[in-house]
């Protein structure tokens, strides 16, 4: 009996068929455990590989040291962020690793505390923006006709207003506070949800298991949430990482220009408004909030980047064994 070996590849059960024929034994059974063991491993491999992203391994790894540093930076040094002592604009030394500001206050106390303050505006912010986002695209890509066109053109309004100058708008007309500045930023963010979940809601009810779903008697609300939402779960991952970057940036604008969290309490965009009129003679106190924003805003891109490569089919560069870009 003579065996045929796969073309650039070794089957690891192939030696043992040959010898199992000669014996008169069943070839099959011999040969498909170590194909299915093979296959199984390379399945693993192949996993494996996806979830190796170095860009969203150090967007990962930059998230979540702040958000470390968010939840338990205070309690590891306890220097009060708002304590006010005679030493005013020290330069970084062993007692104040990054110097104090015009008050005395210690800057990297309040670049602990500004953490929590990004992160806190960062989750309610994609919150809100979520939810609505989600409500308008799904309604929109569900009903289409007449509640499509209406809502899309809502949202056409609202991207026609640069993101920035309607968040500017939004805090004034409600007040200059954090609670005000995180429903803005909500607001302006809400639109970039409701297109792409409107895209993803379309692509999904075209496949084929939505008409049988129907044809079995399914209703709407059953098919929204047993067969939409599991299904557009992706881009809504990576939408959300993104534009955490995107909430905390706008918070920092918006404390800067006086709209967001207000003093004495510190935020990163406030310390930067602050460090102008001392920029010649104390340059740490721009530096170190504004390295903050840099890093953390970064952090977050590279991890929607690394999930987008990961979670999206047509991006990734394999799947199994077989190439897809």
């Amino acid at each position: 009996m003579s065996i045929i070996r796969p073309e650039g590849e070794e089957h690891p059960g192939l030696e043992a068929a040959g010898v199992a024929a000669a014996e008169g034994a069943d070839v099959g059974s011999v040969v498909a455990a170590p194909w299915s063991t093979a296959t199984r491993r390379r399945g693993r491999v192949s996993l494996s590989r996806r979830w190796r992203n170095p860009i969203g391994l150090i967007g990962a790894a930059i998230v979540g040291f702040n958000a470390f540093v968010a939840v338990f930076g205070r309690f590891i040094y306890t220097v009060d962020p708002n304590a006010q002592p005679d030493d005013r604009l020290l330069p970084p030394s062993w007692d104040n690793p990054m110097g104090t500001d015009e008050l005395g206050r210690d800057v990297l106390a309040r670049i602990i505390h500004g953490s929590q303050v990004s992160l806190q505006v960062g989750v309610i912010s994609v919150s809100i923006a979520l939810v609505g986002g989600l409500l308008i695209g799904v309604a929109s890509g569900y009903f289409r006709g007449f509640a499509d066109a209406t809502l899309m053109r809502l949202v056409d309004m609202m991207f026609a207003f640069p993101g920035l100058v309607l968040a500017i708008v939004i805090a004034g007309l409600l007040g200059a506070n954090r609670r005000n500045a995180m429903i803005a930023i909500g607001i302006i963010i809400m639109p970039a949800f409701a297109r792409v979940v409107r895209a993803a809601v379309l692509e999904v009810m075209g496949f084929p298991f939505i008409e049988s779903v129907r044809a079995l008697g399914a209703g709407g609300p059953r098919i929204m949430a047993r067969h939409l939402l599991p299904n557009i779960v992706a881009p809504l991952t990576v939408m959300v990482s993104v534009y955490l970057s995107t909430a905390i940036l706008s918070e920092a604008a918006l404390s800067f220009l006086g709209l967001g969290t207000q003093p004495p309490e510190a935020s990163w965009g406030g310390m930067l408004n602050t460090s102008r009129q001392y920029l010649d003679i104390a340059p740490w106190l721009a530096i170190f909030p504004g390295a903050a924003i840099m890093i953390v805003v970064l952090g977050f891109n590279f991890l929607g980047d690394g999930l987008r490569d990961i979670l999206d089919p047509r991006i990734g560069p394999r799947v199994g064994d077989v190439v897809t870009k």
